[in-house]
């Protein structure tokens, strides 16, 4: 497809991006993956690893690894491919969606509202806005957000595959003995759990089922029918449930869910409101793209009345809409904005993940609705303004013409976007610049890469930027207290170090860092006993195993040392590996 074509030609400056930010959790220091066998599997299914399950995810990236292993482009490549195979689906479903209409309209003896031609339009307006729309950088970009696209690839999928389903005739006529057995409605529900084992935002697929029943599919036009289609869709709501379940355990595991304490239920569904609306705004204006919007701490006057005014766009464009859906060819408006409302509810911060207020990353799915209605908009208007129009053909060439100034000027933004996650000192800057005084993770992210390249004073500048404005950051104190070390302030690193194990006392890499510096200063007994709470916070810290294991071989406790690098080396730290080698070459020297 052309369309899909265009999507990667504009998406290949990512190709030489570097790994940024959660990669590391799930690609460069991320050990499980980086061998496809049985315990890869096992850990893929059941651990919780970054407060998420999602498998089929996992299994991409292995498959990355064990064909690029650490060398971004490849990464990057299969992420590009992904969404421009989503760019392609995306237009795939929505000429489907035409074309249902188009078999209920005739059925109902109702003459069609637009033309083949048209819906072609139509249909290719709405997947280059979704292709070329900087609102998706962040997730075809950033290797951390594979999960998107594949999830987006499996949901589109099952849409599309439903749509076959619901606009079958003998399933309108209410012929459902078999409906559960047809091989349409089981090649849905297999794309929906695949959708699910990619990321569970797919939870929403049987709530969006039932829109397309309502229209264009036109399967509910009563309360019985209504039911009815309801428990056509039992399977999935279960599933959606189980999955539900499922990843609330992992992101408790992970600590990545918010008490009332960071927000209270009011403060959240404000924000959520305003979320709401800030999204479609970035849709149609896609300026001021940051890749953190900070939470809100307090509201102003001001934030009031931005949240008012959100809750009043949110009730007002719902009336419109539904005011507008008693004429059979406007219910696409409120059948797109149901989607788009609908397919943001998991991520709105009801339930909050995280810090964040919003996140581009999160409109890569619900984008499909508003995109639809401005492509539905901007065909009505060409065909209004190419009728009117004085000159013949005039008014289309015109209309051509707008719309290819349009679609380079977001290529345009597009690849500027993708230079901002070009490496992580590009990402930080740049939000540093967006929110100066708003976003301590941002201080903390790039003190740590400085502290990783050597510019200690750097990253000490920017660790004592984030805990000034995050004073329990006992992330950025650990991580202080390492540069510390590095540089041979031993007793700041201490008092560093000292503070981030106050504030949280089952840090393992807090504990494992101060026993560092105990065993440095000669406190072993000290070191022991961190690198021991070390592991009994997190069994599977390798770091604190080859520290102790350095301890042991110290101390001549040659057995437990062995025991210590081996079990450094299994998670994957490869100076563990090495260490065995030379601790049993040192022990057969002396014998």
């Amino acid at each position: 497809m052309v369309i899909g074509f265009i999507t990667l030609l504009v998406y290949l400056p990512a190709l030489s991006n570097s790994f940024v930010w959660d990669d590391v959790y799930y690609v460069t220091e991320n050990p499980p993956i980086r061998s496809l066998d049985s315990n890869f599997f096992k850990w893929a299914f059941f651990d919780f690893h970054a407060a998420n399950w999602h498998p089929l995810t996992w299994i991409s990236h292995a498959i990355d690894f064990a064909l690029w292993e650490l060398t971004p482009r490849g990464h990057h490549l299969t992420n590009i491919i992904l969404h421009a195979l989503c760019t392609v689906l995306v237009f795939l479903v929505a000429v489907k969606l035409f074309c249902v209409y188009a078999l209920r309209m005739k059925e109902h003896g109702q003459s069609e509202i637009i033309d083949s031609k048209s819906a072609l339009t139509v249909a290719g307006i709405t997947a280059l806005l979704f292709g070329l729309h900087p609102l998706h950088v962040e997730s075809a970009a950033w290797v951390a957000e594979r999960k998107d696209l594949l999830c987006a690839v499996f949901y589109l999928l099952s849409v599309y595959s439903y749509l076959d389903l619901a606009g079958a005739r003998e399933i309108q006529k209410g012929q459902r003995v078999k409906f559960f057995f047809q091989a349409v409605y089981l090649r849905t529900f297999v794309f929906f759990a695949l959708a699910l084992l990619s990321k569970p935002m797919a939870v929403t697929l049987p709530l969006v089922l039932l829109i397309l029943d309502w229209h264009p599919a036109r399967r509910i036009y009563s309360t019985k029918t209504f039911w009815s289609a309801c428990a056509e869709k039992l399977p999935f709501f279960i599933l959606s449930g189980l999955s539900t379940i499922i990843t609330m355990e992992a992101q408790k595991a992970g600590g990545a869910l918010q008490t009332s304490e960071f927000a209270p239920l009011a403060m959240r569904l404000l924000v959520a409101a305003k979320a709401v609306i800030a999204y479609a705004v970035k849709m149609i204006w896609p300026f001021n793209l940051i890749p953190f919007y900070p939470y809100p701490r307090a509201i102003s006057a001001v934030s009031a009345l931005e949240y008012a005014a959100a809750i009043a766009g949110i009730i007002g464009i719902t009336l419109l809409c539904i005011v507008a859906a008693k004429k059979v060819s406007s219910r696409f408006l409120l059948a797109a904005w149901a989607y788009y409302i609908v397919t943001l509810i998991p991520v709105l911060g009801i339930v909050q993940v995280g810090e964040q207020a919003m996140a581009d990353r999160y409109t890569y799915l619900p984008s499909f609705g508003p995109f639809f209605i401005i492509g539905m908009v901007s065909w009505r208007i060409s065909e209004r303004v190419s009728r009117n129009w004085s000159r013949a053909g005039t008014g289309q060439a015109a209309a051509a013409i707008c719309a290819l100034t349009i679609f380079i000027c977001l290529a345009v933004l597009t690849i500027r976007q993708i230079g901002v996650w070009k490496d992580s000192i590009s990402l930080w800057n740049y939000v540093i610049e967006k929110e100066p005084e708003k976003v301590p993770l941002a201080y903390y992210n790039r003190g740590t890469v400085y502290g990783s390249e050597g510019l200690y004073d750097k990253a000490i500048e920017d660790l004592n930027m984030a805990i000034a404005l995050r004073p329990d950051y006992y992330e950025a104190y650990s991580n202080r207290g390492i540069v510390y070390t590095k540089i041979g302030l031993m007793d700041r690193a201490m008092e560093s170090l000292n503070s981030a194990v106050s504030l949280y006392p089952e840090s393992a890499e807090a504990r494992t860092n101060r026993g560092l510096v105990f065993f440095m200063t000669g406190n072993r007994e000290r070191a022991l006993e961190d690198y021991n709470a070390a592991i009994a916070a997190d069994k599977n810290y390798a770091l604190a195993y080859y520290n102790r294991g350095k301890l042991y071989a110290h101390a001549g406790r040659n057995k437990d040392a062995v025991s210590d690098f081996l079990k450094s080396c299994e998670l994957g730290y490869e100076n563990g590996c090495k260490s065995i080698g030379q601790l049993l070459d040192g022990r057969t020297a002396e014998h």
